[in-house]
């Protein structure tokens, strides 16, 4: 697929930035107040209402709301339009940093299913970051050429999706723009307590084992190192 890099500033891309400069912001300053929460130093404190845990992804989701509702009723450009786009980019971290609990339906921020969170956080900041930069994977479509186009984009979403279900997110992000690596990442195999391993290698099956033994409990990777140093070391 052919992907284009526009290196030229437009109004677009400028939104983009503010977005993903808040949804940065707000994600590293969010982990560091719950590493401080979970390490008891500091005046910050677990919010509750009635004895129930109020999370940060309902302040996410109102934010997400309230600029999603403010773009769509009044299409506002300039500083408003900034103002909207740094209020969803917050919103969107404060949600994301929980993503792993809105998708388990239980409190499974510090455990390991909980590290899906900070894989979906920097999964979406490189998208972000290939936006600002311009990139374009979709490539300059036509009505001519949209068919191909969008066949095209399709065959390496697919792969991309399938890539992150084998739990190879980054090799997903990198595929986007360049399709060898989500090639490699959907062809290869998936790794133990992934999605795809769940529904698909049968206990005690060859791949199974392979896998298995290829990523034995408690093997570390780059990507791992990356996603503790961000997010904490699970308990």
């Amino acid at each position: 697929m052919d992907v284009q890099l526009d290196l030229g500033l437009d109004e677009t891309r400028i939104i983009a930035a503010w977005m993903l400069g808040s949804f940065l912001v707000v994600f590293l300053v969010t982990r560091a107040i719950v590493r401080m929460i979970r390490a008891g130093r500091g005046p910050f404190r677990n919010q509750a209402i009635g004895g129930v845990h109020i999370h940060h992804l309902v302040h996410g989701i109102v934010l997400m709301l309230v600029a999603g509702a403010g773009e769509f009723l009044y299409r506002p450009d300039g500083a408003w339009g900034i103002v909207l786009a740094v209020a969803f980019g917050a919103g969107a971290a404060l949600t994301l940093d929980e993503f792993a609990l809105w998708l388990h339906l239980d409190d499974v921020y510090w455990s390991e299913k909980g590290r899906l969170s900070v894989d979906a956080v920097l999964v979406v900041a490189a998208v972000g970051a290939l936006l600002v930069l311009g990139a374009n994977p979709f490539g300059a479509a036509s009505e001519d050429n949209a068919p191909t186009v969008i066949a095209a984009a399709a065959v390496t979403l697919a792969f991309a999706v399938v890539a992150a279900l084998k739990g190879r997110p980054a090799l997903a992000v990198i595929g986007v723009v360049f399709v060898p690596a989500a090639v490699v990442g959907a062809i290869r195999l998936a790794r133990p307590g992934s999605p795809w391993a769940k529904r698909r290698y049968r206990e005690g099956s060859s791949k199974d084992v392979r896998a298995r033994a290829r990523y034995p409990e408690g093997r570390r990777t780059g990507w791992d190192a990356v996603v503790d140093a961000v997010g904490g070391v699970p308990r």
